[in-house]
């Protein structure tokens, strides 16, 4: 097997891998960003023919993984886009989003090159574009197997990241003698908010991991709501406003969360809290659609009553009217508008309004790439252009690296130690170029997994399936312990079962069906395998 990279590559956005075994498929089709260089690479051939591509794994809904789709399908693509049922629900409508922005930016552009006599700009895509791509969604279950033919075989695991995020475990070649490779996709944090935690994956022949923050490490989740407190107090101290560029999915949705605990929990006087942004008004729809994703947490509150997003204080800001009134209307406020990185979308008119006003606290809760306006501001820029308008930076800014939906270097090792194959190849991806290296070399250091750092167009061939690491050998009286603790818990859980509320057995069964139903099938393919090599002996 061959897989090519196309993107998120020594870069964070773009993610794109070409796999090849006889038949083609892509892992995510993301969008570029983070300034013009970058999103050049939009427009660039793609590097093979998407007629080609027999099928799409999507890892999750953000726009850097799933934002070229639209393109994708225009330029030949004809099969399927397999992936969990919340990331095809919230890539219809970030697609849809994306599309009206590629449009509206593409007729500005034609109106300015008019008047200087060039010729018109087309758009990435279009709406219509992005329409064309819901039908080739299959929503996939969880912790099943699925074989897209006979040689090929994925698996979709949580990754703890957003909601719907997956973990890909793809199998290429015969079941017996299959080479496994794992993606990592975007991994989230342990005990974040709404979301379930990463799960963990054991063995690989060969790892694709992310690095987004693979050289350093957040301020825990209790720090930062604390500083999200003072730059609340702060700026209502000053009758003034809180600005909080904010990803339509997941990051919104826990602000709300959060937010909404700190007014029921009276840590911040009332005051208006503005959503100004109609796609993560209907992302947060979605999320109240598909409680059975939630963690524990989440769940519980539900159950209680309560909606985790919602709060007398809230004011969703549909039209364009609406917000305009935000920055006309006098007092302190808080205000969370897209997009995340400060490129686009209504949160460039907040911050014209209200980067150069004493008192303003402006929080950075998320990543901000490099050649972002959100990169330039959390870097201390003391003056900025805003629609082309030098705007002098008074505002007090707050980086908070706590509501991250990323693993940190911490979380990403964590994970990476769970990996029994001290001969799997490691390919460090989904990192700017030096935290990559660092990584890598980190990953190197404590485990001595291979490790390599890719570029974007880079061809990395597979060993055959017959190289493939065999785990080492369990010693006997592990060997013993190991099948002693399983036959413990079956019992255990089959007394639970047995003795249990009908309510308490039905949320048991929800939580370990799929994991049951996977532990069962490896088991059939175990005892299948002994049973032929018995046979033989």
């Amino acid at each position: 097997m061959r897989i090519t990279c196309f993107g998120a590559a020594r870069c964070v956005t773009g993610s794109c891998f070409l796999l090849d075994n006889g038949r083609r498929y892509l892992v995510d089709c993301g969008l570029f960003q983070g300034g013009k260089e970058m999103e050049k690479r939009n427009f660039e051939p793609w590097g093979f023919h998407p007629g080609d591509i027999s099928a799409v794994f999507l890892t999750h809904a953000h726009i850097d993984h799933c934002g070229r789709l639209p393109k994708l399908v225009r330029d030949g693509f004809r099969g399927r886009i397999y992936t969990t049922l919340p990331t095809a629900e919230l890539c219809k409508i970030l697609l849809l989003d994306s599309a009206h922005i590629q449009e509206v930016e593409a007729e500005l552009q034609t109106r300015k090159n008019r008047r200087r006599g060039r010729p018109d700009i087309a758009p990435l895509y279009t709406i219509a574009d992005a329409e064309k791509c819901f039908p080739l969604f299959e929503v996939v279950p969880r912790d099943e197997l699925i074989r897209v033919d006979s040689r090929l075989g994925v698996c979709f695991r949580n990754a703890g990241h957003i909601l719907g995020s997956s973990i890909l475990e793809i199998w290429s070649g015969p079941p017996s003698t299959a080479y496994k490779v794992v993606f990592s996709g975007d991994l989230g944090r342990k005990n974040q908010l709404i979301v379930q935690d990463p799960q963990s994956i054991f063995t690989a022949d060969a790892l694709f991991v992310e690095s987004t923050y693979g050289n350093r490490n957040h301020k825990s989740f209790e720090a930062s709501t604390a500083e999200l407190l003072e730059a609340i107090r702060f700026s209502y101290q000053h009758q003034e406003k809180v600005i909080i560029p904010a990803f339509a999915v997941e990051r919104t949705q826990e602000l709300l969360y959060v937010i909404g605990e700190f007014f029921r929990d009276g840590l911040i006087p009332s005051m208006p809290v503005y959503l100004d942004s109609p796609l993560a008004i209907a992302a947060t729809e979605i999320f109240r659609n598909m409680r059975e994703y939630y963690d524990e947490e989440a769940t519980a509150m539900v159950k209680s009553g309560r909606d985790p997003f919602a709060f007398p204080q809230l004011v969703l800001s549909r039209t364009a009217e609406e917000s305009v009134k935000i920055n006309r209307t006098p007092g302190p406020a808080i205000v969370i508008a897209g997009n995340g990185m400060c490129t686009a979308g209504r949160i460039k008119h907040h911050l014209k309004h209200n980067l150069w006003r004493n008192g303003v606290s402006l929080v950075i809760i998320g990543y901000q790439p490099a050649g972002t306006l959100g990169r330039r501001l959390v870097e201390g820029e003391r003056t900025v252009k805003v629609y082309g308008e030098k705007i002098i930076m008074r505002a007090r800014v707050f980086t908070i690296g706590g509501f991250s939906a990323h693993a940190d270097q911490s979380l990403l090792l964590d994970w990476l130690a769970q990996f029994r194959n001290p001969n799997m190849s490691v390919y460090v991806i989904h990192g700017e170029p030096r935290v990559s290296e660092s990584f890598a070399a980190l990953v190197n250091a404590h485990f001595g997994f291979p490790t390599h750092v890719p570029t974007i167009g880079e061809a990395i061939s597979l060993p055959p399936s017959e190289a493939k690491a065999v785990l080492a050998e369990p010693p006997e009286h592990m060997r013993e312990d190991w099948s002693a603790q399983f036959i413990k818990k079956v019992q255990t859980l089959q007394s639970l079962l047995a003795t249990s509320p009908p309510e308490v057995q039905s949320d048991l069964w929800r939580q370990i069906e799929g994991d049951l139903n996977r532990i069962g099938a490896d088991l059939d393919t175990v005892l299948k395998e002994a049973g032929k090599k018995r046979s033989r002996a």
